[in-house]
């Protein structure tokens, strides 16, 4: 992690606040000044700012298989079920990342790190989301064109997306959908506005973590590695 994201990380100050103490001189590195606000540290190290040694917080990244029928939200007086109520106790100070409508299922990611969420989470970072859609109807060529290229949704276009693995069924398509952005109830809006009813839509994918063989309503924590890889990607795009 860059020594500017550690600082920022930890609560010590914002971004670009941390940029200024480090090229001040202000930051030093396991008793040393460091000038370089992307210098490479681990958090094992001993980080001071202005003498007073910066404390790494403690920091919980969980993946949860959200069932429909559960509300992504920490607390909502008229929902009859949230996705904290499937956490134990010790997990429930921890706050959804994004979205994932009432009536979906799937990957769902969850942590007390607004630095890492918010990287996750904001537009400028286009991180890619895959679906798997059950739509009534067949999808045509021409509507899965419209959909890649962009539909309006109230007055607004969505960005270009990704249709793959299509399946005809005699009632209904099956297929893959991959967006960058999270508007509420994209896919099913999409849908919609060519004509088609979303009756199953589950998130398979954020970047390059995948759900997997996590059973419905159950949770994990993610590996160092995965919490590594999603930060990574972020990072290259900011």
């Amino acid at each position: 992690m860059r020594l500017q994201v550690f600082l920022s990380h930890n609560g010590v100050c914002s971004r670009r606040e941390a940029m200024a103490l480090i090229q001040d001189g202000q930051v030093k590195v396991n008793g040393r000044v460091e000038w370089e606000p992307s210098f490479d540290v681990s958090g094992d190290e001993d980080i001071s700012v202005d003498g007073k040694k910066v404390v790494v917080k403690s920091y919980t990244y969980v993946m949860l298989h959200k069932p429909p029928g559960y509300t992504t939200t920490r607390d909502d007086p008229f929902a009859d079920k949230i996705v904290l109520d499937l956490l134990p106790k010790n997990l429930q100070h921890l706050s959804p990342v994004g979205r994932l409508d009432k009536d979906s299922e799937g990957l769902l990611l969850m942590t007390n790190d607004g630095t890492w969420a918010y990287g996750l989470t904001h537009p400028k970072f286009h991180l890619d989301k895959t679906y798997v859609v059950h739509a009534h109807g067949k999808l045509s060529q021409a509507n899965q064109s419209k959909l890649q290229q962009g539909v309006m949704i109230e007055d607004e276009k969505t960005a270009p997306c990704r249709i793959a693995q299509v399946r005809y069924n005699v009632a209904d398509t099956e297929f893959q959908i991959t967006i960058h952005e999270g508007k509420k109830r994209q896919i099913r809006r999409m849908l919609w506005s060519v004509g088609h009813k979303v009756f199953f839509l589950k998130r398979i994918s954020i970047g390059p973590l995948h759900l997997g063989s996590l059973t419905i309503g159950q949770y994990r924590e993610l590996t160092q590695q995965e919490i590594q890889s999603l930060s990574t990607v972020t990072s290259n795009k900011s």
